[in-house]
């Protein structure tokens, strides 16, 4: 029947809730068929069905004004988008903020590369370097920061987990920023301070990748996972593009300890913005509207569920799921490109074409600045493509991870053969930016097959591409080796660049077999993490207010909640909660939508 606005009798008078109160909204298949059957017959004909749905929504029938289009408002309360977000919304701010915490965290691996020609050069006939290290010592100081990098790795998800991911995430770039400016002090005392400093640089930077992963777990809705997380992944490939010429002018032009000071204190004060503007979760966010937040949760479709833990974690699923794999072996591949470009570029176009790159860095950073455009347009297209239901999510990953790839590996064979110098610029070029697609493919289908686990499977993976960029140089060093193999410079490297292609034509065959877009079954929590009892405090705060002092709610038997987070007077820190997204029956991962 009908609810009463006041308890009332005859004329009564009704009055729109809040936002907040729709958080109780009717499960999806009444409004599948609410929605169907207004299609077909009408709106006003349906009155006990449409007193059903407003009476659990808390909404009085009859009585929704009209917006201004001649569409009853009720409708926008249906579509899976924000309402209302005047200006930025809280989660593109998170974006970008984690877009600008990727950018500093590259340009601090930046830095240490151009400095340290400089440290180690003459700077004059007679005067003799500052210091005086070898061609070993210094590809050891280069390394060390890997070696702490792939130990934090899956450590990474497991924090990203148990804590607050956006604090891990902010944090590891924080404390990298500082020991940044500790690097110079260290050159004084000697190279295996340096190393030192490398090293934890590169374990707390580990965890950035996992825990990024963690914070759109909880941010994400499923139709913007593409667009935000490569939002925020752009600023990696940024940072290669302003932290090579950056360092060269700074080091040029002031000192070569300015690069780590800037870095180190650009990056003290983006912590400090990303205190002020960063939360965990939606439901801790202070200022964000009430209209952003029961968007984010009822996409997500948010249950109370205890964190994963060593113990938790389906590490025989993980490790015998073929869409797993293909994700880690699309890794694999990106890294090796991505890191014979950073370490071995130079080296090419001197040996090949006898060509000296300009000390800005302006060549060695085009073919990444193309990719910090490509990556963000990617992920706006993906998910156009999702939203209209044009196509699946899995079809989604495939076209375009397989699609920049394999553009990649041809323009790569087109590197390697070529004897121009303005081809093989466009040629790499080009493969960079064919492979910003691919971000939107293998980079963010850890949130699709198991968000639950997306920071652990984010660690697992990119652990995995850092064993690429420790084994690229080696290969390319022995490959390259004029005295080990004969010939000219051109025909070695082309065989370096051949090794590139097949690696990506590999990966194409491998991920457009095996990837998937659908959440996997283990991806669900172990049944003794869904019991009601897992929080002793839950009952105590079980009753909520009445919205907005109204007594709208009256009489009516409190729904279940679908999507909503439980608020109590308190923020329980000593529970781990999460959003859990739907099956891969859920309408957002599917063609068969009704509304």
């Amino acid at each position: 029947g009908r609810l009463p606005a006041g308890g009332g009798g005859g004329n009564e008078s009704y009055e729109m809730p809040s936002l907040k109160a729709l958080k109780n909204l009717p499960p999806p298949d009444l409004v599948k068929r609410f929605k169907k059957q207004e299609d077909e017959k009408g709106f006003l004909k349906h009155d006990e069905l449409q007193d059903e749905y407003y009476a659990q929504a808390g909404v009085a029938p009859g009585q929704i004004p009209d917006d201004g289009s001649g569409e009853k408002s009720w409708k926008r309360l249906l579509e899976p988008n924000c309402p209302c977000c005047p200006g930025i919304s809280k989660r593109l701010t998170v974006a970008l903020l984690s877009s600008m915490g990727f950018l500093i965290s590259f340009g601090i691996r930046c830095n240490m590369g151009v400095a340290i020609v400089k440290m180690t050069a003459n700077s004059s006939d007679t005067e003799k370097a500052e210091f005086d290290w070898s061609p070993e010592t210094i590809g050891v100081i280069d390394s060390s920061f890997f070696w702490g990098y792939l130990i934090t790795q899956i450590p990474g998800g497991f924090l990203a987990a148990k804590y607050p991911a956006n604090r891990v995430f902010g944090t590891a770039i924080a404390v990298s920023a500082f020991l940044n400016m500790l690097i110079p002090g260290a050159a004084k005392i000697g190279f295996s301070m340096v190393m030192v400093v490398r090293i934890l640089q590169g374990l707390v930077e580990g965890v950035t990748y996992p825990a990024c992963h963690g914070i759109w777990r909880h941010w994400a809705p499923p139709l913007e996972r593409s667009r935000l997380a490569t939002l925020a992944f752009c600023g990696s490939y940024a940072g290669a593009v302003v932290g090579l010429p950056l360092s060269g002018i700074l080091t040029d032009y002031v000192s070569w300890q300015a690069c780590f000071y800037f870095y180190g204190a650009f990056g003290v004060t983006w912590y400090m913005f990303w205190l002020w503007l960063s939360f965990e979760k939606p439901a801790r966010h202070p200022t964000i509207t009430q209209a952003e937040q029961i968007y984010i949760e009822n996409s997500l479709g948010q249950v109370n569920q205890v964190a994963p833990t060593l113990r938790t974690t389906p590490w025989k699923n993980i490790f015998t799921s073929l869409p797993v794999y293909a994700i880690i072996v699309a890794n694999f591949c990106r890294s090796w490109t991505f890191y014979l470009l950073i370490i071995s570029q130079p080296s090419y176009f001197k040996q090949v074409f006898h060509f000296e790159v300009d000390k800005s860095g302006l060549l060695g950073a085009l073919p990444h600045l193309l990719m910090t455009l490509v990556v963000p347009l990617g992920g706006q297209l993906a998910d156009l493509l999702r939203r209209r239901q044009i196509l699946t999510t899995t079809a989604v990953r495939k076209i375009f991870n397989c699609g920049g790839f394999g553009m990649e590996a041809v323009f790569l064979l087109v590197v390697g053969y070529t004897r121009s110098t303005p081809a093989a610029i466009f040629a790499l070029t080009l493969a960079v930016g064919f492979s910003g697609f691919a971000i939107s493919g293998f980079n963010v289908n850890h949130l699709d097959i198991a968000p639950r686990y997306a920071s652990i499977l984010m660690g697992l993976s990119n652990g995995v591409g850092t064993l690429a960029g420790m084994l690229c140089p080696i290969v390319v060093e022995y490959i390259t080796d004029k005295k080990l193999h004969g010939g000219d410079d051109a025909s070695r490297w082309e065989k370096v660049f051949l090794i590139a292609s097949l690696i990506h034509f590999g990966g194409v065959i491998f991920y457009a077999i095996f990837a998937s877009g659908e959440k996997q079954y283990w991806a669900e929590p172990p049944r003794e993490e869904e019991g009601p009892s897992w929080n002793p405090l839950e009952n105590a705060f079980k009753e909520e207010p009445p919205v907005n002092g109204s007594s709208l709610t009256a009489g009516v038997q409190r729904q279940t909640s679908y999507g909503a987070t439980a608020e109590t007077a308190f923020p329980v820190y000593e529970t781990r909660e999460e959003h859990v997204q739907q099956p891969a029956t859920d309408p957002y991962m599917q063609d068969n939508r009704d509304f």
